[in-house]
């Protein structure tokens, strides 16, 4: 079983591997109306699987839903029993069209929505606001200093302005934890731009969301193209764009997943997490319990260092 880490230099420890919750925000939001109907029976086994196999740290946001995703993560965290302090909860401030001192009048609501569950990690959406990261990053502080929160982290920041991010939050003595981006073995673009030496550098976390691309390193969607069709339409992109280009790679984790005795997605997702030591944890989405079963059955295995360079020599098509 892969061990706990800190985010960042902060004591917060996560599980290597998550659980994202994006996709529990159907019906309402930017992207609600386009989201799966996924029921409460359904969340509450994907969190049973997900806490049962050594996951503890879940991902949500404003944005999904405005409230729908949080408040449903609360309520499946609930209805196991599972307490406030055996879990790590991160959540995201949406700054599109809004200035930093936002934070101040909506924080409450995310406290409301995640009804009794800490936010330990909140994060700045995105690096597009009204305001400056200096400005940003200031109040974050205050959060941090009223208790509102537990640790501060940014989202989709490229090298150069989570530094920047970084600085100012040094100079108040406060530790940036995580930078969150899209990073897996067919987008490995942070490992060439910057951003993953950086966080090395600094001591930030990188927490990696569409680790799967989509369902693509699964190796499902190589033997059945016409399950594309069904896929939630950003996902379906992604996975489409780089169907073709991946077959040598997901050949490549079939066959280190027999020796394992595991799923290929399985192979994929501890590949993310230990090939850059402990830099690097993921959110997997789920929305089925299935998956979160998968997804913590990731961190039960341990990957050799030749595999481990066998992967990325795979997938080095996509640096």
């Amino acid at each position: 079983m892969l061990e706990k880490r800190s985010l960042g230099k902060t004591d917060i420890k996560v599980s290597p591997i998550g659980i994202g919750v994006m996709m529990w925000m159907g019906g309402k939001g930017l992207l609600g109306r386009i989201a799966p109907d996924v029921s409460d029976e359904v969340k509450n086994e994907i969190i049973k699987e997900a806490f049962e196999g050594g996951i503890n740290f879940f991902d949500t946001a404003e944005m999904y839903g405005f409230g729908r995703s949080e408040s449903n993560l609360a309520k499946a965290l609930r209805a196991n029993g599972i307490d406030d302090k055996d879990v790590i909860v991160e959540t995201k401030w949406n700054p599109l069209l809004r200035r930093a001192r936002n934070m101040r009048r909506t924080i409450n609501k995310r406290i409301r929505f995640l009804d009794g569950y800490t936010i330990d990690l909140y994060m700045v959406h995105q690096p597009i606001s009204f305001s400056s990261i200096k400005t940003e990053m200031k109040e974050l502080a205050r959060l941090l200093e009223d208790n509102k929160i537990k640790s501060v982290g940014i989202s989709n920041y490229n090298a150069e302005k989570m530094r920047k991010a970084h600085e100012e939050l040094e100079k108040l003595g406060i530790p940036l934890a995580a930078n969150q981006v899209n990073y897996s073995l067919v987008k490995r673009n942070i490992e060439s731009n910057g951003i993953l030496d950086t966080a090395k550098e600094l001591g930030i976390t990188i927490t990696a969301y569409t680790p799967l691309a989509g369902g693509l390193l699964t190796g499902k969607l190589h033997n059945n193209p016409e399950a594309l069709k069904k896929k939630f339409a950003m996902y379906r992109m992604v996975a489409k764009r780089n169907l073709e280009e991946s077959i040598p790679l997901v050949e490549t984790l079939t066959e280190i997943s027999k020796a394992h005795d595991v799923l290929p997605g399985q192979v994929a997702l501890n590949w993310l997490v230990t090939y850059h030591d402990e830099t690097v944890v993921t959110i997997p989405g789920a929305t089925k319990a299935y998956q979160a079963k998968e997804s913590a059955g990731a961190m039960a295995f341990n990957l050799t260092k030749a595999e481990l360079e066998e992967i990325a020599e795979a997938s080095e098509i996509f640096l």
